[in-house]
């Protein structure tokens, strides 16, 4: 009967699955906020509508005032590629040599050439597949903004709650495992937290150097750029790819015959790659007992098993794992 009820209690709560992991993610990130405005005398409840009317103001706020601005330089950015193709410029010979995608890159220069920069004439022998990718993208988009709306409630929910539930928890793992558990249950919070800092942090101050720089060298569609640019850092698998965005600015910038700037975007560019290796495992430090490149093998190994969710989900199974091999090493032997 205890395994039909578990079951089923899965079963319900499998579509909220996702929901519940980043929103429990969400409130372990805000727990130290949390505390110390109940410290302060808040209340609970307005401490939890606080801490929503900041989620909403960080997460939504910025994606309202992102989107029209995206909207205008996307149509600079194509309008910019439309006149540069209608003077047919010759193709760069290196082009064609670029690993993987060099085939369809010179496919692409040379069909742009055809129509002599009408992007969309360009593109319409590609037409039905660039529908399907769109309508996937909206269905994708409308998913997240759903799972978002519900993380969003069960974080409200578990910082109105908050105390009584870590109290609770707290008592289920120390019956479990005594204080071996309950040092893995400390070890689980911190790294969730740590890499929340970590991962989202550090994409953030990456993503706003990017475009301070581009900004400054005067490249077109900087403020799209920084957000691509933090989407492929909040990724961990495409932050590598962060110098295709300013290395191909800078390329621009040569092209343009801005030396300087150039030379400048390239020095800025490696240094916003490089915070990356300096300011991500300072934060994940932090807060996380464990070998460093454990944490960042929880962080890398997890992404890719478990997707988004797996950068939190990844560390905290090792760090569980790592504090229950310590116990078990320091124990008294027999």
């Amino acid at each position: 009967m205890v395994v039909v009820l578990l079951v089923g209690v899965l079963a319900i709560l499998k579509p909220f699955a996702a929901a519940i992991l980043f929103g429990a993610t969400l409130a372990i990130a805000a727990w130290p906020l949390r505390q110390w405005m109940i410290g302060r005398g808040v209340g609970p409840r307005l401490t939890a509508a606080l801490l929503l009317l900041l989620s909403l103001l960080v997460i939504v706020l910025p994606a309202l005032i992102m989107a029209p601005v995206l909207t205008d330089e996307l149509k600079a950015f194509t309008e910019s590629v439309e006149n540069y193709f209608a003077a047919t410029p010759q193709r760069p010979g290196w082009i064609e040599n670029v690993p993987l995608i060099g085939g369809k890159l010179a496919s692409a220069w040379d069909g742009l050439l055809e129509a002599k920069g009408d992007v969309a004439t360009a593109l319409a022998p590609q037409s039905e597949i660039l529908q399907r990718w769109l309508i996937t993208a909206a269905r994708a988009l409308g998913d997240s903004v759903v799972q978002m709306i519900l993380a969003l409630i069960v974080a409200t929910m578990f910082c109105i709650n908050g105390s009584k539930l870590v109290e609770e928890l707290d008592s289920i793992v120390v019956r479990l495992g005594g204080a071996t558990a309950h040092a893995s249950l400390l070890a689980a919070a911190g790294a969730v937290r740590s890499v929340s800092y970590g991962v989202i942090g550090t994409a953030l101050a990456q993503a706003a150097l990017l475009v301070l720089g581009l900004a400054l060298a005067g490249v077109p569609g900087a403020t799209t750029l920084g957000f691509v640019g933090l989407l492929l850092s909040i990724s961990q698998i495409g932050a590598p790819l962060l110098v295709l965005i300013w290395g191909g600015a800078a390329w621009w910038l040569f092209g343009q015959g801005q030396v300087g700037w150039g030379s400048f975007m390239v020095a800025w560019g490696v240094l916003v790659s490089m915070v990356d290796n300096v300011l991500k495992p300072w934060l994940i430090g932090r807060g996380i007992r464990m070998p460093m490149p454990l944490t960042i093998l929880g962080v890398f190994g997890g992404f890719i098993a478990f997707g988004f969710l797996g950068l939190f989900i990844g560390p905290t199974l090792l760090a569980v794992a790592f504090v229950l091999l310590q116990a078990w090493r320091t124990s008294p032997p027999g």
